[in-house]
């Protein structure tokens, strides 16, 4: 094959495929192969991105969520896009390694900034005391802005908030149309991500997931079309894969104030707002959908421990054997790796009162919150903000996939057959890095 495309479907799952609802996706496997994917935990974007990409688990590759935690710096940040903080190869390195002739495209997937592409484009806004640029990263240098006058600016707003809608996978979608008439890259990757806001809001059963999932389809058929249209489509290798599966929810553990009550997590007040005081916690959690690293100072540990095991919600808690066996023993981690109820998720608040909330909690603010907060993608329309009622989304994801119950299988797809569907019918997600490169 001289061209390889894999497309990223976000919440895809075999059984959307069994309804017959989307035939561009089926017709993808018909002469190769389809099946359940198991991804690695935790089961979060970045994470699993970089295992698929890697084909390591997060001890090897060290992106334990979407989140980070230095501790030298005392520091949280969400949604950091440096390739660097990824420590293992990916597979633009290893095919470059096998021939660094082959042209690679990669739009919009995680950890991509000043990767080893040839083409990359992914969201980079600039902030300024007055006003946001819309932008994104782009190599080469300009390559945006081909776009933009091109397409249109790319709305950071369809990507992640309240207004987050398909619009996102179609500005994507034109962009890898673009790419591939113009730069005929061997080998593309697209992030197709608007179900994902579906599912969180409504919850995984309901009739807009199922549109969203429609409309990927659409798109994906698109871009099959596309390959057929330049005469490359029997040349081309497919790849459709998701990263997980989602759970429904009805609600959300506030883990930092449960770590505060205890008497383990430590604020500040500041013009009469609270703000997490990372110095001097004993524990605190960077929270992530169903999952949270809970970083301990020395000494702590039991009493940690146990105000986790006595909250109600909290299924699991993994200490050091625990994460080695789900692969999530890396530096980076927590002491102890929270896991909550099928049914429940994380939130990060530490407060009491609603009116002692940081200014940030009631805003779109990916990098300041230390934690996921999913609760962004609604609005209050009373006040133009965001509402602090962690009860209003209705699906979260990242618990360890259970093969038995099959929670949390996604879903892979490739149009040629590479033999790593188990007798079980599931295939890894570290496998399928191999099935790209190989078909270079």
């Amino acid at each position: 094959m001289n061209y390889s495309i894999l497309l990223d479907v976000v919440g895809l799952e075999q059984k959307h495929l069994d309804s017959g609802l989307l035939p561009n996706i089926a017709k993808i496997s018909e002469n190769g192969e389809a099946a359940k994917l198991e991804p690695t935990f935790p089961a979060v974007t970045s994470a699993v991105q970089a295992s698929i990409l890697s084909g390591k688990h997060p001890r090897e590759h060290g992106i334990i969520a979407n989140g980070l935690y230095d501790r030298s710096t005392y520091n949280v940040s969400f949604w950091e896009q440096s390739s660097s903080l990824v420590q293992a190869q990916r597979a633009w390195d290893l095919i470059k390694k096998k021939n660094n002739n082959k042209k690679t495209a990669v739009l919009f997937w995680q950890n991509t900034m000043y990767v080893n592409s040839d083409i990359v484009v992914t969201p980079r806004p600039i902030h300024l005391d007055d006003k946001m640029i819309m932008w994104c990263y782009s190599k080469p240098v300009g390559y945006y802005e081909k776009l933009k006058e091109k397409l249109g600016e790319f709305n950071l707003a369809s990507y992640w908030g309240p207004l987050a809608s398909s619009k996102s996978s179609e500005w994507i979608a034109n962009a890898a149309e673009y790419t591939l008439e113009s730069e005929r890259p061997n080998f593309l990757f697209v992030y197709i991500p608007h179900a994902d806001y579906s599912a969180q809001r409504f919850g995984k059963g309901a009739v807009q997931v199922r549109d969203d999932l429609k409309k990927a389809d659409e798109i994906v058929g698109r871009i099959v079309q596309k390959a057929t249209d330049l005469g490359i489509r029997d040349e081309t290798q497919f790849t459709i894969i998701s990263e997980y599966a989602f759970n429904d929810v009805s609600g959300a553990i506030p883990l930092n104030l449960v770590l505060r009550d205890a008497g383990l997590l430590s604020i500040r007040s500041i013009q009469e707002k609270e703000y997490l005081d990372f110095e001097y916690s004993k524990a605190f959690a960077m929270v992530d959908h169903q999952v949270a690293h809970v970083y301990i100072k020395n000494g702590y540990e039991r009493e940690t421990k146990k105000a986790l095991e006595t909250t109600s919600g909290v299924d699991r808690i993994l200490d050091g054997s625990d994460k080695k066996d789900l692969g999530i023993d890396h530096e980076r981690s927590g002491e102890l790796v929270a896991v909550s109820a099928r049914d429940r998720w994380f939130s990060y608040y530490w407060w009491n009162d609603e009116s002692r909330a940081p200014d940030f909690a009631r805003k779109v603010d990916i990098h300041r919150k230390p934690g996921y907060d999913p609760v962004e993608l609604f609005i209050d329309q009373k006040t133009k903000s965001i509402p602090l009622d962690a009860s209003l989304v209705k699906g979260s994801h990242g618990r360890p996939p259970d093969l038995q119950t099959e929670e949390g299988l996604a879903f892979y797809a490739s149009s040629k057959r590479h033999g790593i569907i188990s007798e079980s019918g599931t295939a890894s997600c570290v496998d399928i890095v191999k099935c790209l490169v190989d078909a270079q």
